[in-house]
């Protein structure tokens, strides 16, 4: 027999530390491992503080509502999937849904419109991208879809640049205007980061 238990996680730290989110099907999204979340936000934990972040296929937004949590001050969601934005958009008002706005549809289409609202608000964000593996049906391509989608980043718009991928995945070295400033390994995830190729 099937189990219909509803998969939750939790806000590990800050104001909202301990507020349960709901978590999609495993189906459609997956949920980032703990351990690589918490490596992350130790890597930027003040740095985050008043910033505002991008969260690309966001899922359940535990990333997203994980920086809110811990104080930044503006969150963008990017969703494609209209049953997953009805569980993000239940999350969110489990927060401050003031500081979060969600864009659905298709990211790879959608960031145009996130890059004109950063520079309408002045604002520098950071973006954390976690996109479906390609080995899903129909997202074969995701990866060229991704690097693309970092190349139309402005550099004056962007902190940092993370990416979760497979660890088999080998991102280039340089991205555009990006490099690639280290990566980490958890298993079969991996953390990388880049940074706007300044001499």
């Amino acid at each position: 027999m099937k189990s219909n238990k509803q998969l939750t996680k939790k806000i590990v730290s800050g104001k909202f530390k301990n507020t349960v989110l709901k978590l999609p099907s495993k189906i459609t999204t997956r949920s980032s491992k703990s351990i690589v979340l918490e490596s992350f936000f130790n890597t930027i934990q003040f740095d985050i503080i008043d910033a505002t972040f991008v969260e690309v296929f966001s899922g359940s937004g535990s990333i997203g509502l994980e920086a809110l949590s811990r104080g930044a001050n503006n969150i963008i969601f990017m969703e494609k999937d209209k049953d997953v934005i009805k569980v993000l958009k239940e999350n969110i008002s489990k927060t401050d849904a003031s500081a979060c706005e969600i864009f659905s549809g298709d990211s790879f289409e959608n960031i145009k419109a996130v890059i004109s609202t950063l520079k309408k608000n002045n604002q520098i964000a950071y973006f954390y991208i976690d996109p479906p593996f390609s080995i899903r049906e129909g997202m074969e391509d995701i990866y060229d879809k991704m690097l693309l989608l970092i190349k139309s980043i402005p550099t004056e718009l962007s902190n940092l640049i993370i990416i979760e991928h497979m660890t088999g995945l080998e991102i280039p070295q340089n991205i555009g205007n990006y490099k690639k400033k280290k990566s980490k390994k958890f298993g079969n995830t991996t953390l990388t980061y880049l940074d706007a190729n300044v001499e």
